[in-house]
């Protein structure tokens, strides 16, 4: 099966094409999604990350992510220690729930995909990309955030360029879901066309 990691910075639409992709019936596998589940009260990070931070975190047993979100980007070294405890077990996650699938590609939605190194972990990179302007102001509107917030948010990203450089595939986010949609059809057939490709590297690899 071939696997798409589907990356952008924050505001750039990369849940409105990921719903594209689910639209037509290809499997969707959200990071972020996932991340929540992960930090429900039960769950191993939920333990891991109220050890880590304190209860003050809390709010009615749950964590408030985003009293969480404004002290980590608020301090580097908090934030380190919260992606090394979450990011292995979206991984883990993502290879658990694909394992099962049959069909010919899968969409992994991983906002940090580069930033966590793991450019290996998918056989293609599809950045959603947007004008860094848009970027900004879809944020600061979307989440009600103030511009120092935002800022923080961003720039502990990796950089427009660096995400460009590593892409497979981009699709360019103006804003018009119709032009989304075009282009989201043209990638659906062109990895239709690349998944023979990938099964018989695979099978080449196995017999070398």
């Amino acid at each position: 099966m071939l696997k798409v990691g589907l990356t952008g910075g924050v505001g750039c639409g990369k849940s409105t094409v990921a719903g594209l992709f689910a639209g037509k019936g290809v499997p969707v596998f959200d990071a972020d999604q996932i991340a929540r589940e992960l930090v429900e009260p039960g769950q191993v990070a939920f333990t891991a990350i109220v050890a880590e931070f304190g209860e003050d975190i809390l709010e009615h047993g749950r964590i408030n992510r985003a009293k969480l979100r404004d002290r980590v980007f608020a301090n580097p070294l908090e934030r380190q220690t919260l992606e090394a405890i979450i990011h292995p077990l979206v991984y883990q996650a993502l290879v658990d729930r694909a394992e099962c699938l049959d069909g010919p590609y899968c969409i992994f939605a991983i906002p940090l995909l580069i930033e966590t190194g793991r450019l290996d972990f998918v056989d293609r990179i599809l950045v959603v990309d947007c004008h860094p302007v848009q970027q900004y102001e879809r944020v600061r509107q979307r989440d009600g955030l103030d511009e120092a917030t935002v800022g923080r948010i961003i720039q502990a990203q990796a950089k427009r360029e660096e995400r460009l450089a590593v892409a497979n595939d981009v699709i360019e986010n103006t804003g018009l879901i119709k032009q989304l949609r075009v282009q989201v059809e043209k990638l659906h057939e062109a990895y239709l066309t690349l998944v023979p490709r990938i099964s018989l590297r695979s099978v080449d690899a196995a017999i070398d």
